[in-house]
């Protein structure tokens, strides 16, 4: 779900001060690493900043601050340790070092964007990343946030040179980028509208008639996907549920609640866990159908 693993940024600038992005998971050695590649520029760390909370993403920060004690900036919910809470069009600077903050939910409600000056780039965690696409899981995931978040960034920032994702390479054609992204979500709604409108469906339904092409270690994740975008259709009087007097079948169950402990060590488990939204179980079943 990370494809490589988690990516950290450090943002110079000309005064021997780094910004560093998303020191990712409590690992000491990567946040020492992290203050070498500083010093190997001769800089130093002086300031943290977080796109979003996840357990990928977050928990070294505390490490980070402890071994530099630069502040960690986060967005002002974020629940995890941070001293200075920034919103739409605040600033992070560390001497001639600077981002703009951009608020971005959908994938998270504390979700930050920050822009470099000159349009340079973007580093957008979990919004966009290099390859693939990210996952939309409520409750802490939400279908329409993410998508106005989606166009408000192909507004401001579609002109930039660069996006910098939390996960995988580097993206330069960024307006397609952003393009792409847009369309897949409506692309996927639109399938679900159209299965709906031919009468009722589980979500374990959904998943199996939509992507049958995926593997099914990956369901799990698109039945979280499917809630998402059921959730706002719901809300919209777009489509209609009942709940059935019953509870998920263990085939349901393995796509609805999976025992993550059998696939992943116990960090990984956390990080999924965290992810796909599974403190909120779906442990009875209900059918959707188009209103």
């Amino acid at each position: 779900m990370t494809l490589e693993g988690t990516n950290s940024y450090l943002v110079f600038g000309g005064a021997g001060k780094a910004i560093a992005i998303d020191p990712g998971p409590p690992d000491a050695a990567h946040c020492d690493a992290l203050i070498a590649a500083a010093a190997a520029r001769s800089a130093t760390i002086a300031a943290i900043a977080v796109t979003h909370g996840h357990p990928d993403h977050a928990p070294g920060a505390a490490i980070l601050h402890a071994k530099t004690g630069a502040p960690v900036y986060a967005h002002p919910i974020a629940t995890f340790p941070h001293d200075v809470g920034v919103r739409e069009g605040a600033r992070i600077v560390a001497a001639d070092t600077e981002l703009t903050v951009m608020e971005a939910p959908g994938h998270a409600r504390d979700h930050l964007v920050f822009a470099l000056p000159d349009a340079a780039g973007i580093f957008t965690g979990d919004v966009v990343i290099g390859r693939g696409t990210v996952v939309i899981a409520p409750p802490n995931g939400d279908m329409r946030a993410y998508q106005m978040t989606l166009r408000r960034l192909r507004e401001a920032y579609g002109h930039v040179s660069t996006i910098f994702g939390g996960h995988g390479e580097a993206v330069t054609d960024v307006r397609a980028k952003i393009d792409e992204y847009i369309a897949h979500r409506a692309r996927r709604e639109d399938e679900i509208v159209a299965l709906l409108s031919g009468g009722e469906r589980t979500i374990p339904e959904l998943v199996e008639r939509i992507y049958h092409n995926v593997a099914t270690m990956l369901w799990p994740a698109a039945a979280r996907q499917v809630l998402a975008y059921l959730i706002a259709l719901e809300r919209e009087g777009r489509v209609r549920s009942r709940a059935l007097a019953r509870t998920p079948t263990p085939d349901e169950a393995e796509i609805l609640n999976p025992d993550l402990s059998r696939i992943a060590d116990p960090e990984s488990a956390a990080i999924a866990a965290a992810e796909l939204g599974y403190d909120r179980r779906l442990d009875t079943i209900a059918a959707y159908a188009a209103a």
